[in-house]
This record gives C-alpha cells, sequence and structure tokens, in this order.
C-alpha cells in the first residue's frame, strides 16, 4: 500500500487538496482530480509528459530538486517548473498558472 501525501492545488482564485500517492507524476495526479496545468491550446496539442514542450508548467511553493534540464533552468530564473517531470514524494503547494506567456490562458 502507498504512503499518500498532500497536494494542495491553488487554482481558479480557490485551493483545492488531493491526496496522491507517493511517487506519482504531478501531471498526471493534476489532470485526473479535473486540474489540468493547459491551456486551452495545449490541453490537445502537448508531448504528452516527455518534458518537451513546455506547456505544462506550474509554480511549486517549495524547492523540489529539478532533474530535467528546463527545471533546472526554472529553478534558477523563476519560470514555472514542468509537472511532466515533478514526482509527488512530498507534501508539497502547487500553483496553477493562469496565463502563459506563450500559450494563453487556462480558461
Amino acid at each position: 500500500m502507498s504512503e499518500t501525501v498532500r497536494v494542495v492545488v491553488v487554482h481558479d482564485g480557490e485551493e483545492t487538496e488531493l491526496a496522491v500517492d507517493s511517487g506519482r507524476n504531478l501531471r498526471d495526479a493534476l489532470r485526473e482530480a479535473g486540474l489540468s496545468p493547459y491551456s486551452r491550446l495545449t490541453e490537445r496539442a502537448n508531448c504528452g509528459g516527455r518534458g518537451l514542450c513546455a506547456t505544462c508548467g506550474v509554480r511549486l511553493a517549495e524547492s523540489v530538486e529539478p532533474d530535467h534540464w528546463h527545471d533546472r533552468l526554472a529553478a534558477r530564473f523563476g519560470y514555472p517548473r514542468l509537472s511532466c517531470q515533478v514526482t509527488v514524494d512530498r507534501d508539497m503547494r502547487v500553483e496553477l498558472v493562469d496565463d502563459k506567456l506563450v500559450w494563453g490562458s487556462r480558461e
């Protein structure tokens, strides 16, 4: 039996608390909870979680050590982190990015 961790998601002016199995991919957990990190355009046009398109960006309140090249740059320069490259292994707070400069808003 997997341990669950608490993920608080800030979106649309509110917060939703999720119980996520430790070791899960953040992008997948968000999508399963109906809290897509994508904009309207990128919901259908994305790389499927392979870390290639940079469309699933979220802001993490806590420092999570980056494994992916994009996330190393994001951590260094303050860009959103790729939710497809974050493993949920501890309690975390995540903010969905409402207005992505390149890909448009989530709504």
